[in-house]
């Protein structure tokens, strides 16, 4: 048999094999997962989940798709989490910081607690990206947020109420459009595919099998 551990799940004690994932284990306890699921590789932030370990008293934040089961590890996964999203016209939009002030001014209440950075389920210095965003440095809060996933978690430890992946949101949308190089590469393939260059090739993938597909794209050429 394998090697099993104890967790608890929403306070109920259950026995799974050590080698899952909390999702997966949630699933072999016998948890229908109807949302909080999405993506199941890290990518999209819906798994958001907090635990703690017995006898351990820090509480942990995690994305339960990417972490695996502890012995004695207590688990609850949090709800969705209403962000303060802010709705905005990207081509109108002063490019400085008064453009945060006008949309997330809650920002500018920030403590210096740093309750946000040691939330974060991918690891990032949220507090430094919000303080890049403070100061209209919108290069440097999308480079410092660009692996966010917002699940959420950092604003919902937030005393000041800050809705951090939508303001790192906002920045990179607009170093995206005002502040990063054009690329001329991009552009160029972008024209191809609205002129219709790879219509048959698309049309001719779509009928190949998909475990040829998966050949495919194991061997494709990547560019460099």
């Amino acid at each position: 048999m394998e090697k099993t551990v104890n967790i608890f799940l929403f306070g109920k004690k259950y026995e799974v094999p050590e080698n899952l994932t909390i999702m997966t284990a949630m699933e072999y306890s016998g948890y229908q997962l109807v949302r909080g699921c999405g993506c199941r590789n890290g990518f999209c932030g819906a798994c958001a989940t907090i635990y703690r370990i017995k006898g351990d008293r820090e509480l942990h934040a995690c994305l339960a798709c990417q972490t695996k089961v502890e012995d004695g590890m207590y688990i609850a996964t949090l709800p969705f989490f209403p962000l303060v999203k802010q709705v905005y016209d990207i081509e109108k939009i002063p490019v400085n910081e008064q453009v945060m002030m006008q949309l997330y001014p809650e920002i500018y209440a920030c403590v210096g607690c740093s309750a946000c950075t040691k939330a974060c389920t991918q690891g990032l210095n949220v507090m430094q990206y919000i303080a890049y965003a403070q100061r209209g440095d919108f290069e440097a809060c999308a480079n410092e947020s660009f692996d966010c996933v917002m699940c959420g978690v950092c604003s919902s430890r937030c005393p000041a109420g800050i809705s951090h992946p939508q303001v790192a949101m906002l920045a990179r949308r607009i170093n995206g459009k005002y502040i990063a190089p054009d690329c001329e590469h991009l552009n160029d393939r972008v024209k191809e595919i609205k002129d219709g260059a790879f219509a048959d090739l698309l049309a001719d993938l779509m009928r190949k099998p998909v475990d040829e597909l998966k050949e495919l794209y194991n061997k494709r050429e990547i560019e460099k």
